[in-house]
């Protein structure tokens, strides 16, 4: 192998796979698919050296071309899957199912933490904790606490529809 043609290789090392993708369709005259560095590389390598130095000898072609021959190679390529387009169905609206362990929207949790009576409001949409509306009482236990926790066990809520 050659300096320039050791150079042009040992570059192909520290070039990105976009950069080599470029230099795949430079070198074999059209693009490819493959992502894989390692193979772009090889292939690359191979492409630059046997232009070089000549590519496989007549001998190496034979037998390529018989074992070809031998095998049950496809002439047509994979038949393309068509996807149907389906006609757009309306769109179902599903019922929120809320926790069986929650009380019923409008109720007033109430606890005593750090000598503070907190007070969060059961609602339809979410939990109300001075003003603020959140998704779950872990976010409520969160906001209150600074970290987080299991807002049913800050609230004290393990039975069905509340307290215990």
């Amino acid at each position: 192998m050659g300096m320039n043609i050791g150079k042009e290789v040992s570059a192909l090392q520290r070039m990105t796979v976009k950069e080599l993708r470029r230099k795949y369709e430079e070198v074999f005259g059209e693009g490819t698919n493959g992502c894989n560095k390692a193979w772009l590389i090889k292939r690359i390598a191979w492409r630059i050296q046997a232009r070089a130095e000549g590519g496989l000898s007549e001998r190496a072609r034979q037998r390529a071309a018989e074992l070809a021959d031998d095998a049950d190679l496809r002439l047509n390529p994979p038949p393309m899957k068509v996807v149907p387009v389906l006609p757009e169905k309306p769109v179902k609206t599903l019922q929120f199912q809320t926790d069986e362990r929650l009380p019923p929207p409008g109720t007033m949790l109430i606890r005593e933490y750090k000598g503070e009576k907190l007070m969060v409001l059961v609602r339809s949409d979410g939990f109300e904790y001075e003003g603020t509306v959140y998704t779950s009482l872990s976010a409520v236990a969160k906001a209150i606490t600074g970290s987080h926790c299991n807002g049913f066990l800050f609230f004290r809520i393990n039975a069905k529809g509340g307290k215990p």
